[in-house]
């Protein structure tokens, strides 16, 4: 090789080419380390944001209870109401004793089997013996109510009712803090109406059995259920023992005397309450109906009563899933209607065992839908960001149709974030790959031909578009006599090292590559600037400088040395696509392309590197230019005058040291032109 100077062969494109690279479509390794950063975020939220977690998942976890629940009438328990009709008909809260003992007698004279008072009687009044005896008359439960959570001390009236036989142990919440009644009625069944509130406001579980001072006392609505067992000593031998079994909950309150009877409870020693039947499926009667004798007997006979307040003013309403104020009597309806129906909702122990089952299900989905290469891939992953999320959400509601709260945040997060990485992973490779063809086409092609062909279907017509532009042709001259003379690989690696500088030096002057033919390049500028025909006479200047480092010093013995002609022209130029729709051709066409190219052809004959048409000389009147002449293109019928700028030097385009400088060999003529 007979290079002078060669700089190292390389262009801006490759370049480009090869920092994409780096966003390559990644190997499956690559998505299955996606998929488990998924994993780890999911875990992350979930436990660093356990508090927005639990909330998020009970509030939108209770949907399949409020978006489809049950309308069945719930006929074994009629909740007698203290609502505001009552207390505008018979007084306001709290009644005298002997009211509250006149509605006792009332409802079992209506055939009331159970009545359930959530009513607390802290204070002695008159009348409370007289209260006493009717209650423990009617088979009547009294509520008290330890308090937990409670840091200041609140002992109120006297706890009574405990579970004899029972001791404290774990899950039992513990408290020595409580709101009881007056001692006058501790011979009667009591039971807790202590809710856990969450720190959203609302009421979904209740612990049935809690300590205070080291006794254990049931819920109101175990109680109720303990009252109407057969052996009612069977309350010595409650017991509490681990779930067993995949679906088991943390914790089984049963009833060995009673096979089959058991109350699942979560680690902490909590029912869940159901809000699987809507709030008019209880049936309600006013305590005023009661009293003045208007309530239908058939929703008293025989029924469990729940004696509450519903009065709005009375405080005793509180926020749940269905409505954000409901009585809380209609909580202990629940609680009793899934303790009489043994279907109390719980968590089993195994739930996170059954969400990563979920998860390695979607892991699958995802990466088989990941591997796909084709739009099913590109369409896919976004849905599935929408679609296994919320088939998450219905598996969490069609376990809860059989009692069973299993959770959905972690499958249903993990789903969403997983999906939206490959997603976004799927769309990163897809714009890779579109990039890559672009700047692919773009090596080959013109910039915005590259990108009409990249972005637009392809067509079996003429497109183009006429554009006025300054066009140069620059021709290596002689080079066909040292391809034949060299081997094939010298005389391309030349080629190649002549085309990337001439690349370089054109586009570093604001134009742009149109093709290359043979050992020629052409390329444009566009007139919208009007220093483009000054650009285009610089880029000739340092084309010529240039291609004295690029072509041999000596040429093989027998060869005449190569030189460089160039030839610059403005005019009217049509520029597009041809060719049938399987095979089309970028093509620059019009009478201006003929021109500079006849012009280049000229530049040998008239022994200067550089020539310049008439048109693009009157755009560089300011340049010092010198007339060759007017002559008659070969295949022109009209003659056309041509310029030659001055001699360049290479140490005047570089500001070297003029005792460095060179001139410009010019082309040896070979033959004569025709002159016109």
């Amino acid at each position: 090789m007979f290079f002078k100077n060669a700089s190292p062969i390389t262009a801006s494109k490759p370049e480009s080419l090869n920092t994409l690279s780096v966003f390559d479509m990644p190997p499956i390794a690559t998505k299955i380390a996606v998929v488990a950063l998924a994993g780890m975020l999911t875990v992350f939220l979930s436990t660093f944001f356990s508090e927005w977690r639990y909330s998020t998942e009970e509030k939108f976890g209770s949907l399949g209870w409020t978006l489809f629940p049950s309308n069945e009438t719930e006929e074994r328990v009629t909740i007698v109401a203290i609502d505001e009709q009552s207390l505008s008909e018979i007084g306001p809260w709290p009644w005298p004793r002997d009211v509250l003992a006149e509605l006792s007698n009332k409802l079992g004279e209506a055939g009331a089997a159970l009545q359930l008072y959530d009513i607390v009687l802290p204070e002695s009044k008159n009348g409370d013996d007289l209260l006493a005896s009717v209650l423990q008359q009617h088979n009547s439960v009294l509520a008290q109510v330890p308090v937990l959570g409670n840091t200041n001390s609140i002992q109120t009236g006297t706890m009574s009712g405990e579970l004899a036989g029972m001791r404290c142990q774990p899950p039992l919440p513990s408290t020595s803090n409580y709101l009881a009644n007056h001692a006058t009625f501790a011979s009667l069944p009591k039971g807790h109406i202590t809710p856990i509130v969450d720190a959203d406001g609302m009421i979904r579980k209740q612990p049935p059995l809690i300590c205070v001072q080291g006794r254990v006392y049931p819920s109101l609505s175990l109680e109720a259920l303990l009252q109407n067992l057969p052996n009612k000593q069977s309350e010595k031998s409650i017991q509490i023992a681990k779930g067993s079994g995949f679906f088991a909950p943390a914790w089984n309150l049963h009833f060995p005397s009673y096979f089959g009877v058991k109350i699942p409870l979560d680690k902490e020693g909590n029912v869940r309450i159901s809000y699987s039947l809507q709030p008019d499926a209880f049936q309600v009667v006013s305590a005023a109906d009661v009293l003045l004798n208007r309530a239908p007997s058939n929703l008293l006979d025989g029924a469990w009563t729940l004696i509450g307040a519903t009065a709005f003013g009375l405080g005793d309403i509180v926020p749940t899933p269905h409505s954000g104020a409901t009585p809380g009597v209609e909580l202990q309806a629940r609680l009793l209607t899934s303790l009489l129906d043994g279907d109390t909702p719980y968590t089993p122990t195994n739930a996170n065992i059954i969400w990563l089952f979920e998860c390695f299900a979607i892991t699958a989905i995802l990466l088989l839908l990941a591997s796909s290469r084709n739009r099913f891939s590109a369409i896919g992953l976004p849905l599935a960001a929408v679609i296994l999320p919320v088939i998450t959400l219905i598996t969490h509601m069609q376990f809860l149709q059989s009692s069973i709260w299993l959770g959905w945040f972690i499958p249903f997060t993990y789903a969403l974030i997983a999906a939206s990485f490959l997603a976004l992973l799927e769309h990163g490779r897809v714009r890779v790959e579109k990039q890559r063809v672009f700047n692919n086409l773009s090596s080959y092609l013109p910039g915005q031909a590259a990108h009409n062909i990249a972005f637009n279907l392809p067509s079996g017509a003429v497109e183009a578009h006429r554009s006025e532009l300054v066009l140069m042709c620059a021709d290596l001259r002689n080079f066909s006599s040292y391809e034949e003379s060299r081997p094939p690989e010298e005389a391309a690696a030349l080629l190649h090292c002549f085309f990337v500088q001439a690349s370089e030096i054109i586009e570093k002057n604001g134009g742009q590559v149109e093709e290359f033919k043979g050992d020629s390049v052409l390329s444009s500028w566009a007139c919208d600037k009007s220093d483009a025909a000054t650009m285009a006479l610089k880029a000739a200047n340092e084309l010529q400088a240039m291609i004295s480092t690029v072509i041999p010093s000596r040429p093989p013995a027998g060869l005449e040395p190569m030189a460089l002609g160039i030839a610059i022209e403005k005019g009217p130029t049509l520029v597009g696509s041809i060719g049938p729709s399987h095979r089309r051709s970028h093509t620059i066409l019009g009478d201006t392309v003929t021109i500079t190219l006849r012009i280049q052809e000229m530049t040998q004959e008239l022994a200067q590197p550089i020539l310049i048409g008439e048109c693009a000389a009157r755009s560089l009147s300011n340049k010092e230019l010198e007339s060759q002449g007017s002559y008659l293109l070969d295949g022109l019928r009209t003659p056309h005058i041509l310029f030659a700028p001055k001699i360049i030097h290479t140490a005047e385009l570089y500001d070297t040291d003029p005792s460095d400088k060179i001139e410009v060999t010019p082309l040896r003529v070979i033959s004569g032109g025709k002159h016109y």
